[in-house]
């Protein structure tokens, strides 16, 4: 049932390595366990998961509860790893979602499936509680007719995401360098975001030496990067990283219809739409796709996806939907220039180039706020992050790590650094989260046994020679410090728009965020300089053919789904704008 991994090695006897320097036979198969105490349905389970995962993945079934949590144990001391656990609702020994629950303290990173009967309408009730709480990932009808196709889309998708969060798979781009590097960090977090599969090798490692001596590069290099097959960077700019990649091949020459700035929701939801529709579009990003939303580990309440959807997962799908709709994309450079016309605009970008469009849907999102500590802004990419910086957790594993915040995606960050952490403390300036997080996230927080809570208490500094050791907090109500060791804190505590770049033409708000539609009205008249018969329209800014949508745009619904309709209703609007409307 189970098959063990096999050495492989050249005519010449040498290790065989793949692009990313590392020998074949290091890559451990991970583990696929069902357990059933059915021994029928048990039968089922092992045809159905060998004859599919046999070949690629460790296949165990069990009919003991307490027999699998002992192999599990033995997994966890013998370092196996461990890629998905299935488990009867039903067994008499146990059940399954407290086997579950169980699996995930031994395996934290593991997912994990409840495996129910058709029909069986008393698994619903206590199911939903306990998948309200975390104790599993998704549940799943056990496999009726071989082959069982519905069965193991939903296998399948649980293997897909273990082996994207454990970097298994194609790696396009290697690094040499030292993780702990400020450059590497940013890269690693710039990949993830992105979507790309990535490996480091730290300078001085097997695999590092054999990556430079087959490049022809200098052992003593420090940071190098390769990009597919194509020559090492050496000490590469972010550029030089994306120019390798290909992603600017977009011609910026020409006129387009409509340019988006920024690649969070609400810009990929304009492209998609913009270029299903036969407008020519382009996109211009200055960093990752998916803006703040790329960083959450899980989105839970997003339609159409019951088991979440990573941030970055959700990007890159709707990444790949637009470019196949004809859409262009230019990353890695910022807009720092608009110049309005009539009915021509032009945008200047950080290197010069110029981009001519008749419309203009400014989704430039918002930036995470900084702390303004000193003491800690030294210590940022050391131990001290903004945002989720979903590509440190597993650096954090075993240590005590803190998020300070008190909204949706601090608690997702929380939930996602709990898979790795020994410990993980949520700190929260005010008296409670129910006012700043959804209920769902508060009540999977509360059931997850190594996160805490702390509330009306802030972060007053940071201490560390090389990373950041340790924090000292301040009690709000008392106003008492507190010195706390800290491997890590991530730092989520709200946004500002980017929109400083704007000309004074575009109206803001007080605080950055761009006017838009019936707000842009003064006892019902548009606003001094505008040129048409008609009022602004709904996400239109005080300039003709300019729209806002997202985060950036004052009074938006800041959530993934609406930023997302402000999008396509963007792209509606600029139809009736193109037409004379």
């Amino acid at each position: 049932m189970a098959r063990g991994a096999t050495s492989t090695s050249s005519s010449s006897g040498e290790p065989v390595t793949d692009h990313t320097g590392v020998p074949a036979d290091q890559v451990r198969r991970a583990v696929l366990l069902a357990v059933d105490d059915d021994p029928d349905a048990l039968a089922t389970l092992d045809v159905e998961l060998d004859k599919r995962y046999g070949q690629d993945y460790e296949v165990w079934c069990d009919a003991s509860p307490s027999s699998a949590l002992r192999r599990l144990a033995s997994w966890r001391g013998s370092g196996q790893p461990v890629a998905l656990v299935l488990a009867s609702h039903w067994m008499v020994e146990m059940l399954g979602t407290d086997l579950l629950r169980r699996a995930h303290e031994l395996h934290p990173t593991a997912k994990r499936g409840l495996l129910i009967s058709w029909g069986d309408r008393s698994s619903a009730e206590p199911m939903l509680q306990a998948m309200a709480v975390g104790q599993f990932d998704y549940y799943l009808p056990k496999p009726s007719s071989p082959p069982d196709e519905g069965f193991h889309s939903i296998v399948e998708g649980f293997l897909a995401d273990w082996a994207k969060l454990h970097g298994r798979g194609f790696t396009p781009i290697v690094m040499v360098g030292d993780p702990s590097d400020v450059r590497v960090r940013e890269l690693r977090d710039l990949f993830t975001r992105n979507g790309l599969l990535h490996r480091i090798h730290p300078p001085g490692s097997a695999e590092a030496g054999v990556l430079l001596e087959r490049a022809a590069v200098s052992p003593d290099s420090r940071f190098a990067v390769f990009v597919l097959d194509e020559p090492a960077l050496i000490d590469p700019s972010i550029v030089d990283v994306a120019n390798a990649l290909g992603v600017n091949a977009a011609a910026l020459e020409g006129e387009f219809d409509v340019v988006v700035v920024g690649a969070g929701p609400a810009g990929l939801g304009a492209a998609v739409y913009g270029a299903s529709e036969g407008l020519r579009t382009l996109v211009v990003e200055r960093e990752a796709l998916g803006g703040q939303a790329g960083t959450s580990s899980l989105i839970r309440n997003f339609l159409g996806f019951p088991t979440g959807v990573s941030g970055s997962d959700l990007a890159v799908r709707a990444y790949e939907q637009a470019w196949l709709f004809g859409a262009k994309f230019h990353f890695m450079h910022d807009v720092t220039g608009l110049r309005p016309g009539k009915d021509r605009h032009r945008l200047v970008l950080s290197n010069g180039a110029e981009i001519t469009t008749r419309t203009v849907v400014l989704a430039t999102g918002a930036t995470y706020r900084t702390l303004g500590i000193p003491t800690l802004d030294a210590l940022t990419g050391a131990g001290v992050f903004y945002g989720a910086a979903v590509a440190e957790a597993p650096a954090v594993t075993g240590k005590r790590v803190f998020v300070a915040g008190g909204g949706n995606s601090a608690g997702q960050a929380a939930l996602h650094l709990a898979k790795y952490a020994r410990q993980v403390t949520v700190l929260v300036r005010g008296p409670h989260l129910a006012q700043s997080m959804s209920e769902y996230l508060i009540t999977q927080i509360s059931a997850t046994p190594n996160i805490g809570i702390r509330t009306e208490v802030e972060v007053v500094s940071g201490h560390g020679d090389e990373r950041l050791e340790r924090l000292t907090v301040r009690d709000r109500l008392t106003g008492q410090h507190e010195a706390l060791d800290a491997g890590a804190l991530f730092i989520l505590i709200g946004a500002q728009p980017r929109t400083g770049w704007l000309p004074p033409q575009v109206r803001t708000d007080d605080w950055g965020y761009i006017v838009t539609g019936l707000d842009l009205l003064d006892d019902g008249r548009p606003p001094d300089g505008w040129p048409l018969a008609r009022p602004p329209m709904l996400l239109e800014s005080s300039v003709p053919g300019i729209f806002a949508a997202g985060d950036a745009r004052h009074r938006s619904v800041k959530r993934v789904a609406s930023a997302v309709g402000e999008g396509s209703i963007a792209i509606t609007l600029i139809h009736e704008h193109l037409a004379g409307g």
